[in-house]
């Protein structure tokens, strides 16, 4: 195992649901958890005032269930899903939330390449990870011809969605869970929270330190789901994790996983994880996929051109690439 500290003070976050700060040190500390949005949501914070850091937990589960009413694709009464059904024959209108979202993942994809594209559930949903399921060679060719996030046209004037051809789904699960984190430590802030961490899955923000000391991060093991590669204190940051190990099966010796590569509709097998530090975790949950699909040399190279993030890549053998800000000196 290894450890480093990253170059920038400021940054925070916490991975792979694994706690490593200290124990409570105080009746202060409250932490819940609860299962939504297909993952496992932890909060943990020191309360403002005494007895209140059960409700304000509660403000961020509601905030992140509210998220998964309108953005899931397992919902058929979501926003989200209304899109996927309507949007290929008409305009359907968007609310000012979706309607940003949206447009936010389609600039994720300029920055990609396309590497990161929500039409990729075009052809992502005909995989069913649970039964081991994936679609065969004809399915999935006919499935790519509506992949491609250029088939998505978004009206600023009337704030609606319409595809360009039959059979374009969108999934935004690359981004959901890391605005959901994101908007529960607003929400924390604006209740006078000063020391919390929201986690959904693999997406995790941080607000401000655990009082005088950084949250330590692990970062898994992808072939050990109890062991670390390395650990890393943070704070105040957005942390993001994509791995080839969340939701898989294996096929003839090899490893059928989530993360499919938009361009041929297959999983992704250069990398085992991508971890991404920064800012705001929209972006980091963004950018973990796309530096996934990329590969460690261009992934890599993509997040040097990028000011204050930074990446942990795990390849196909199980060594670790830092991007420079994470190396000695940087």
């Amino acid at each position: 195992m290894t450890c480093f500290t990253h170059r920038l003070s400021s940054a925070a976050a916490w991975l792979c649901l694994v706690a490593l700060a200290a124990p409570f040190a105080s009746a202060q500390w409250v932490a819940g958890e609860a299962a939504i949005m297909g993952t496992a949501i932890r909060v943990e914070l020191w309360e403002p005032t005494e007895g209140s850091g059960e409700a304000l937990i509660e403000r961020v589960m509601d905030e992140m269930r509210r998220i998964d009413r309108r953005m899931s694709t397992y919902r058929e009464d979501s926003l989200l899903s209304r899109v996927n059904r309507e949007a290929s024959a008409q305009e359907v209108p968007l609310d000012d939330e979706l309607y940003e979202l949206i447009d936010k993942a389609l600039s994720f994809s300029d920055l990609t390449h396309g590497a990161f594209d929500i039409t990729y559930g075009s052809v992502g949903r005909l995989y069913d990870f649970r039964a081991g399921v994936q679609p065969d060679e004809a399915a999935r060719a006919k499935a790519l011809e509506s992949v491609g996030y250029a088939n998505v046209r978004l009206n600023r004037d009337k704030q609606t969605i319409r595809f360009d051809r039959e059979g374009v789904n969108i999934n935004l699960g690359g981004v959901a869970k890391g605005y959901a984190v994101e908007n529960g430590v607003k929400i924390l802030r604006k209740h006078g929270v000063a020391h919390a961490i929201v986690t959904a899955g693999g997406d995790s923000r941080i607000l401000g330190d655990r009082r005088g000391r950084p949250w330590t991060v692990g970062i898994r093991d992808p072939r050990d789901r109890s062991g670390l590669v390395t650990r890393i204190p943070l704070q105040d940051e957005a942390i993001s994790t994509s791995g080839d190990y969340e939701r898989y099966f294996e096929s003839d010796g090899e490893r059928v996983h989530h993360i499919i590569k938009p361009d041929t509709g297959k999983s992704a097998s250069e990398v085992r994880s991508v971890t991404i530090i920064g800012g705001d975790a929209t972006t980091t949950d963004a950018l973990s996929t796309g530096v996934f699909v990329l590969g460690r040399e261009r992934g890599l190279a993509l997040i040097e051109t990028l000011n204050d993030f930074e990446a942990v890549v795990i390849d196909q053998s199980g060594a670790m690439h830092y991007s420079s800000g994470l190396m000695p000196g940087g």
